[in-house]
């Protein structure tokens, strides 16, 4: 009795499966978004397993019919997301099952022929793993690869045509195919969106590339690429900047074309800042602006502008080695020798900005504010990094140089122009805001420039208050600022063997290959073996870095005029043995 009334439910439950239609899935699925609540956000699990199928059920389907229905179509679809997108999803999948990744599997698509090699594969594979059995597929197929290569250009013909007419009814089919089902496939997007600029070199490749192929027809893509990827890199300069200035020209016209772009298709509300990066590498920008003209930058201090005239003969030796040898050659310099290196960086920097100022009047608007903002990130990075190079490798500062690294120090006083400018630039925004900040500076200028001196008075004398307060602002910085070089210790002099090791190191590395132990061995052994005359350079040196120690100590020690107590050099004890014996036992007094 249980196993017939099991059969028959088993029978019912078939027959519900059978009847299903694609309408009465849709309702099905209907019914369910009108119980599921409109706000949503839990994990589909949750909200299925609070749903109760008795309200889902509809014409002759009962309630575990439906829920029977919806484990079975929505087994189909991801489901890692809530209960109503789910629903939406499986509604997409009911009415087209073979949309998307899916089409091939429609009973109607036609199927596509197979290649002139994949036909030779097919009919020969059988008969070579007859002959050799102990192979693999992968060895079977390197062989086939091999012996159609090898093929006679009238055998492949044979092969070629048959796939050529499979071709042309593949091609039938398929328009049939898309007359059939116009649903299923989705519509090209055609868009009149203009093409994006190519680099400098994807536009040399196209251009090389179709005489390349004349040259060597048999050449793959890949050989291609790796020839002509080779050739670009070994491009001259001059070469280079022609395809840099025809991608920038392309670029120029993609960025116009954008814009009416945008203007016609507002909906899409596309930003022009996000179209597309710059075309040019960081290496082609700066060959771009050094043919334009742009400066060379600077070092920023003397000791760099020292390693960097030391290492251009230094090409021998490894960069590593480099920076150590400059190191050791600049402290072996003379005070009045580092200050003159100093002057002439401060020269060179005048220099460059000068011709930075010419460069920067050659260029468009945009470009300029381009090398502007490159400038200041640039000065921005380098200046901290500049303080912690000088601090480890004992560069004497001057008090200018000390000053324009202080946080601390007073600012410049602002001019007249700029007081006027902040004054008048905020009424000026409201009254013209489609002024972009360098049209605002410009017309803030010229309305500057045609203020009567009546009028301008005003601001000179603001100028001459704000100068007077920075001046004293000034002496007072500079007054605090001494005695924090003074506790300074100056460096220890040196003896003449490592000072005349410090000047042939770089010899000596390069002749035992860097093995830094065997170069110090055989300088230790050469010095012990030179004669006195020999050594007499050397030891001059020495006595004069002595006499350079001591006078810098003197100086130290000497008292300042405006400080009262005793300076505390670095290292130095906070405290006397006297005072510490004293806070310890409060009755011991100095004996002496």
């Amino acid at each position: 009795m249980n196993g017939e009334t099991a059969m028959a439910e088993t029978t019912e439950l078939n027959t519900a499966k059978e009847d299903w239609t694609k309408e009465d899935v849709l309702g099905l699925l209907d019914c369910m978004r009108s119980i599921v609540p409109s706000n949503d956000v839990l994990k589909f699990k949750t909200t299925e397993s609070h749903m109760d199928w008795n309200k889902v059920t509809f014409a002759h389907y009962t309630g575990e019919m439906c829920k029977r229905k919806w484990s079975e179509i929505s087994h189909e679809v991801r489901k890692f997301r809530t209960l109503s997108e789910l629903i939406l999803d499986v509604q997409e999948n009911v009415k087209n099952p073979y949309k998307g990744k899916k089409l091939k599997n429609h009973p109607d698509f036609p199927k596509k022929p197979l290649t002139p090699y994949f036909r030779f594969f097919m009919e020969k594979r059988a008969k070579y793993a007859k002959l050799h059995p102990e192979m693999s597929n992968l060895d079977l197929t390197k062989i086939l690869s091999k012996k159609y290569k090898e093929l006679p250009e009238k055998k492949k013909m044979k092969y070629i045509q048959e796939f050529q007419k499979e071709k042309e009814d593949f091609e039938q089919n398929m328009a049939r195919f898309r007359e059939d089902h116009p649903d299923l496939l989705e519509s090209v997007k055609r868009t009149d969106a203009p093409e994006k600029p190519k680099t400098p070199q994807q536009l040399w490749y196209l251009h090389e590339k179709k005489a390349f192929m004349k040259l060597h027809p048999k050449a793959t893509m890949k050989d291609v690429k790796e020839a002509l990827g080779k050739q670009w890199s070994q491009l001259s300069d001059k070469k280079r900047l022609k395809w840099i200035g025809k991608s920038l020209e392309q670029r120029e016209l993609y960025e116009d074309a954008m814009r009416d772009y945008v203007l016609r298709h507002p909906e899409q509300s596309i930003s022009l800042d996000d179209l597309t990066k710059n075309t040019l590498t960081k290496a082609e920008r700066q060959l771009k602006d050094k043919f334009d003209g742009r400066p060379t930058k600077p070092p920023p201090n003397g000791y760099s502008l020292y390693c960097a005239e030391l290492m251009s003969n230094m090409k021998d030796i490894p960069s590593t080695e480099r920076m150590v040898l400059c190191s050791k050659q600049w402290k072996m310099l003379s005070q009045k020798e580092k200050d003159a290196y100093q002057k002439r960086c401060e020269q060179k920097k005048k220099e460059y900005e000068i011709n930075l100022h010419r460069f920067l009047l050659s260029l468009p608007e945009h470009e300029q504010q381009r090398v502007l903002s490159e400038e200041k990130m640039i000065g921005i990075h380098k200046k901290a990094s500049n303080l912690k190079q000088n601090a480890v490798k004992g560069i004497t500062i001057s008090p200018s140089d000390a000053n324009k690294t202080t946080p601390d120090k007073p600012k410049r006083p602002i001019s007249a122009m700029f007081i006027f400018s902040e004054e008048k630039r905020k009424k000026l925004q409201e009254d013209e805001p489609e002024l972009s900040e360098s049209e605002l500076t410009r017309k803030l200028a010229r309305i500057w420039t045609e203020l009567s001196e009546k009028k301008k008075e005003k601001y000179r004398r603001l100028e001459a208050a704000a100068k007077a307060d920075s001046e004293q602002k000034r002496q007072g910085f500079g007054k605090g600022k001494g005695t924090a070089i003074r506790g300074k210790l100056p460096e220890p002099p040196k003896t003449a063997e490592e000072i005349w090791q410090q000047n042939v190191i770089g010899d000596y590395l390069a002749k035992y290959r860097n093995d830094r132990i065997k170069a110090i061995k055989a300088m230790e052994a050469t010095w012990s073996a030179m004669e006195k005359k020999e050594k007499l350079m050397w030891i001059k040196k020495a006595a004069e870095d002595q006499k350079r120690y001591e006078k810098e100590l003197s100086e130290i020690r000497a008292p300042a005029t405006n400080v009262n107590r005793k300076i505390k050099f670095e290292g130095e004890p906070k405290k006397t043995t006297n005072e510490w014996l004293s806070e310890i036992f409060p009755g011991i007094t100095d004996r002496r």
